[in-house]
């Protein structure tokens, strides 16, 4: 049913939503329209467009809505307690399990599940999740007695899920049973329009909680705040206006309470980050299968930038005389780049596993190590190999533990990335002989 510009208004008045973007306007009208039904709906967006905001919307909407509702996020549970989180677990299952204990769908029936970050949930989990859906049953861990469950499940992704499912990382059945319905939530650089009305919102809050001066900018400044990609989107929009009110606004004076400050652009631009090389890059295709053409501008930059790291990296391994600091290995830089078609290569490493790849196709790399000197040393001769995201992850991580003292927590949070998958990458890292637990 098509919804008027006064009820879509006060959607976003009463969840905050602040754009007139046609893309925004239709994924809010798609929320509503099918609020009413007990279909599946899989939510899909980069991380920090606000999914959850859009489940909500849903489950407000819904004749659910005055059941519970639960919002998880799979990325945050460890794998090995994903079933018993999910479906509860039996007195004596495993070692701790000391009493019975109810599940996140024993404890919604008859209300609505949120699932964030459904691609990180294990493929055992998938198949149970999935027999949730289709006829509303499940089995504590332990037990063999068949309960029921009258749940709606909402799910949400920044993860192309086709891809997994070419990867055989999520099952192809499960994605079939969510995607009858989907939103798509437009991230923040296709919808620039918006991005000064978001900062004058922030803005406001910030002004409104601390009792500070108001910001505004000058059209410069607005058209700085619009030319940056916000790779972390709404998010990191905030976070930025958090951090320009703190520094360059401050408590309303008696003797001017309608002071404004107007920020021009040559002071708005210190406060935006210019080192994309510091953000791994999320490269998306279009429908004819190439490269659309900022993203392609973006991974050229990055390349660029990569070479400058790469050189840097260089000299500070030639300079080392006593290893590595404590703790820490560097990557094998081996030759100067080269550039072939549409990758690039360098000469004489290993390239670590990409992300994407099966673990039995992994190349090992302790073999490039010196151990006497912890510093890397390149095979003389050895086939060239792309410079993989992998590494590039690698690289992000032991840096940011570097600068918070090997906080994982602090560490996630400096990412934008789960205390799991921190984990897990440092797990692997110590297999492939890239870091050292303390």
């Amino acid at each position: 049913m098509p919804w008027s510009d006064a009820e879509i208004k006060t959607v976003k008045n009463r969840y905050k939503i602040v754009g007139n973007d046609p893309a925004l306007n239709h994924a809010i009208e798609t929320a509503l329209s099918i609020a009413w039904t007990d279909l599946p709906v899989l939510i899909v967006g980069e991380s920090g467009v606000g999914k959850e905001v859009f489940s909500r919307i849903i489950h407000d909407n819904s004749k659910r809505k005055n059941k519970k509702f639960l919002a998880i996020n799979c990325g945050a549970i460890p794998s090995g307690t994903v079933n018993s989180e999910f479906f509860g677990h039996e007195k004596g299952a495993f070692t701790g399990a000391v009493e019975p204990r109810k599940g996140y769908f024993e404890e919604a029936d008859g209300g609505t599940i949120f699932l964030d970050e459904i691609g990180d949930l294990p493929r055992d989990t998938q198949a149970q999740l999935l027999r949730v859906l289709q006829q509303g049953e499940f089995l504590r861990v332990g037990s063999s007695k068949i309960q029921k469950t009258n749940v709606r499940v909402i799910a949400a992704t920044n993860m192309n899920l086709q891809h997994a499912i070419s990867r055989d990382r999520f099952r192809v059945d499960l994605f079939y049973r969510l995607n009858s319905i989907t939103i798509q939530i437009p991230p923040l650089r296709e919808r620039p329009d918006d991005i000064p009305l978001l900062f004058k919102q922030f803005c406001a809050d910030f002004a409104t909680e601390n009792n500070f001066c108001l910001l505004s900018l000058t059209r410069d400044a607005e058209e700085a705040l619009k030319r940056y990609r916000w790779p972390g989107n709404i998010r990191e929009l905030m976070g930025v206006t958090g951090r320009i009110c703190a520094m360059e606004s401050h408590p309303i004076s008696q003797d001017n309470k309608d002071e404004r400050i107007v920020i021009p652009s040559s002071r708005l631009d210190k406060y935006l980050p210019h080192d994309e090389g510091a953000y791994i890059p999320v490269v998306a295709e279009n429908s004819e299968g190439g490269l659309n053409p900022g993203d392609r501008e973006m991974l050229i930059r990055s390349i660029l930038t990569l070479k400058q790291e790469v050189d840097a990296l260089k000299k500070t391994v030639s300079g080392l005389q006593g290893g590595a600091p404590a703790g820490q290995k560097l990557l094998a830089t081996g030759s100067e780049p080269l550039i072939e078609g549409n990758e690039l290569h360098y000469a004489g490493q290993s390239a670590p596993r990409a992300e994407d790849e099966p673990e039995d196709q992994m190349q090992p790399l302790e073999d490039n190590f010196d151990e006497t000197t912890e510093t890397a040393t390149a095979p003389a001769s050895s086939p060239t190999a792309p410079v993989t995201l992998e590494d590039r992850t690698y690289r992000e991580i032991i840096a940011s533990m570097a600068r918070n003292n090997n906080n994982r927590s602090k560490v996630a949070k400096e990412l934008g990335i789960s205390e799991r998958t921190v984990y897990r990458k440092l797990e692997k890292m110590t297999q492939l002989g890239l870091w050292e637990k303390e």
